[in-house]
């Protein structure tokens, strides 16, 4: 089945083998997301919250890239680097999608250095 590779400069540019999402037929699947500054591509220095509303912002800016919004979102996944942080993460996500939400996975791990937080999605339009 043939793929598009989905961009937009409103997001950071791939550091590695990737693309910020890929298209194949119906799923959209955009690739996790850090809070990460697309002009100079630094990570952002702040509070798990503000790390939260600035992954969303692009991963919406991907998503509608691609003609998507969240509405489309199937799946969400979030790690997070301290299970700590859950509660804040949560309000920062409720002050950014509305109801009703996503499925969503919520799971500690590694992130890289002074990352709080990465979010990947997948969506899925007709």
């Amino acid at each position: 089945m043939p793929f598009t590779t989905v961009t937009t400069p409103a997001a950071p540019a791939p550091v590695g083998a990737y693309s910020q999402g890929r298209r194949i037929g119906p799923f959209l699947q955009v690739c996790g997301q850090l809070a990460t500054d697309p002009i100079n591509g630094t990570l952002v220095k702040s509070d798990v919250a503000d790390q939260t509303r600035r992954v969303l912002e692009q991963i919406e800016a991907i998503l509608a890239a691609d003609l998507a919004g969240w509405e489309d979102v199937l799946m969400v996944r979030i790690y997070l680097a301290s299970d700590d942080d859950f509660d804040a993460m949560d309000a920062a996500y409720r002050s950014v999608l509305a109801a009703p939400f996503p499925p969503r996975t919520t799971v500690s791990a590694g992130l890289a250095p002074g990352a709080l937080i990465e979010v990947d999605v997948l969506a899925v339009r007709p």
